[in-house]
């Protein structure tokens, strides 16, 4: 008996000895992610601010070269650092940390000495201030004054990014600089309109005449920025925006811990990009059977509100999202605050249709979060204005109300705060997990039975044609994923792109341009539909696992609290395995 107890006794010291050590090891990871984390926000205050984080509102971005230099060798420090941290002395969930943490920063690496946007991309800069000065607009995170002293201090640092641009970039994209060119009207009608209008309820006359000066010299700097670009730098855009096989796939490895060879990937693409394809050609027949897919598509198009009525189209789908949500026990959804609909900021509307924007992890004061639209713009032709609003019909407004909001993007925000995530979890996500989530969402939510009659639809035909919205959607992002490959690891142009987009991904002209442009940049997003096929397959592994007691909502609250991580940590946490994952 006395044995025993000893036995017993020494065991139990082993196995608390062996619990401080943990805690030990994890609180000493814990401490360099916050040593990283107050590096990184000095030479990124603008994401810091995004992030919640205020203690650098009145900072600027610094693109000299002795900053940029500065930055890489900061990031090659804690590289160090985290590789040589010995895994095996923390748990699961700290170990996927180290390894996201890892991927980060060789991403970041990646980014500033291989794929060098800074030395390509004019457009960083121009949207990249106006970004900064947004960040302090759209949220009542502080009072006005605080805000608007912050602004001055910011934008009394924008001439000078801007002339820095000058000095770094060389031979960008033609696109790059077109697109740069493109965007900057907006730029500065942001900063002559918007901003101004931000802070009217300012009463300091000294901070208002301060704040006339810097904003002044902000507009006169982007002005001349525009001119320089297009006297000074277009003429002499002549780079190659392709990424190259070798650096799309180590983006690829390190945002997304995806390792699988692009020819296997565009194999993957085009095999999706069939099977939706036949499944428009069936629910299409399902309208119409006396007419062609393509006929029914362009009675599709056709079907949409006016311009100004579209932000109240998709605030009415709210309510019958989260009752069905709730009613068929689809996700938790944390809380009833519902994200308030507004128009898109100007600097993002040349690339991005609609766009989910909450606040930071970190954001204590101001909760709000955004759903962005991009409405056509009232000097458009009429004709132009109904092709872009093809891509706001009566389908796909449901399939981007779902995705950007119930159950998609915002209900994923919503987890962040109430799952117990840790920092890098809350700092650090993965495309293929968050818009692979939002994607997925898409169809998810009509196979579990909405857009049915009663639930979203009025009638059968309604049904139908969210159906095929949804479809369509899908075949835009399946058309992402091929370009994507097609344009950076191979010889597909911008024109062979955009007819790609046209023809085999049933979009209108100016959807398919505005989508080619941004894949010159975003180079792997092609994550949506890899994300979404990811997610079936954890899905569907998880159900053969679980038999009977699976349940639908159970594996998506499992999913929502592992944050954003990549896909196979996600499938490591809750398969405990490292089974194929595609």
């Amino acid at each position: 008996m006395r044995l025993s107890c000893l036995r017993f006794l020494c065991g139990f010291a082993v196995v608390f000895a062996g619990s401080v050590c943990a805690q030990a090891q994890t609180a000493a990871f814990n401490s360099l992610v916050d040593r990283f984390y107050q590096a990184a926000m000095l030479y990124e205050p603008t994401q810091a601010t995004a992030f919640g984080i205020h203690a650098y509102d009145s900072n600027l971005e610094d693109w000299s070269p002795a900053t940029i230099r500065s930055e890489i060798q900061g990031i090659t420090y804690f590289l160090k650092k985290f590789d040589a941290f010995p895994a095996n002395s923390l748990d699961q969930s700290t170990q996927g940390d180290l390894e996201m943490m890892r991927n980060h920063l060789r991403s970041r690496l990646l980014d500033f000495q291989t794929i060098r946007m800074w030395q390509r991309n004019p457009d960083l800069y121009s949207s990249g201030i106006t970004s900064s000065a947004f960040s302090l607009i759209e949220r009542n995170f502080a009072p006005p004054e605080e805000r608007m002293r912050n602004l001055i201090a910011r934008e009394q640092q924008m001439p000078k990014v801007l002339a820095e641009a000058k000095g770094n970039l060389d031979n960008p994209p033609q696109i790059y600089t077109e697109i740069a060119l493109e965007q900057i009207a907006g730029d500065v009608s942001f900063f002559q309109n918007d901003v101004p209008a931000a802070f009217t309820n300012v009463k300091s006359r000294l901070l208002q005449a301060e704040f006339a000066r810097s904003n002044a010299a902000v507009i006169a700097a982007l002005n001349d920025y525009a001119q320089w670009m297009k006297a000074d730098l277009l003429p002499r855009s002549h780079g190659d925006f392709r990424f190259g096989a070798d650096t799309f796939a180590k983006k690829l490895q390190y945002d997304e811990m995806v390792t699988t060879p692009a020819p296997e990937l565009l194999a993957i693409a085009m095999s999706d990009l069939h099977r939706n394809q036949a499944e428009f050609k069936k629910v299409a027949a399902r309208v119409d059977r006396t007419r062609r897919p393509s006929e029914v598509l362009a009675e599709l198009a056709a079907d949409h509100v006016a311009p100004d009525q579209l932000l109240e189209d998709f605030h009415a789908q709210f309510a019958g999202l989260t009752a069905f949500i709730r009613d068929r026990h689809i996700i938790t959804i944390p809380s009833d605050v519902e994200p308030v609909l507004e128009e898109t900021p100007p600097f993002m509307r040349a690339t991005t249709q609609a766009s989910m924007d909450p606040p930071g992890p970190f954001e204590a004061h101001s909760k709000t979060a955004y759903f962005n639209v991009t409405l056509p713009d009232k000097s458009w032709t009429p004709e132009r204005t109904a092709a872009y609003m093809a891509a706001f019909n009566v389908g796909t407004v449901t399939s981007t109300a779902v995705h950007e909001a119930y159950p998609g993007h915002y209900v994923q925000f919503l987890w962040v705060n109430t799952a117990g995530l840790s920092k890098v979890r809350k700092l650090v996500t993965a495309n293929t997990n968050v818009e692979g989530w939002a994607h997925y969402c898409e169809q998810m939510m009509l196979d579990a039975g909405y857009g049915q009659p009663g639930t979203g639809a009025k009638t059968t035909r309604d049904a139908n044609l969210i159906r095929l919205g949804q479809l369509q959607d899908a075949l835009l992002r399946d058309a992402r994923f091929v370009v994507a490959i097609q344009m950076h690891t191979g010889d597909m142009s911008m024109a062979q792109a955009t007819d790609f987009f046209v023809k085999q991904g049933y979009q209108s002209r100016p959807i398919a341009e505005v989508e080619v442009k941004r894949g010159t940049s975003d180079a792997t997003y092609l994550y949506y539909t890899l994300g979404k096929l990811m997610i079936q397959k954890l899905k569907s592994d998880m159900m053969q696992k679980e038999g009977k007691s699976f349940s639908l909502q159970g594996f998506h609250d499992a999913f929502m609290k592992q944050g954003g991580a990549p896909l196979p940590i996600v499938r490591q946490a809750l398969l405990g395995d490292n089974s194929p994952s595609l």
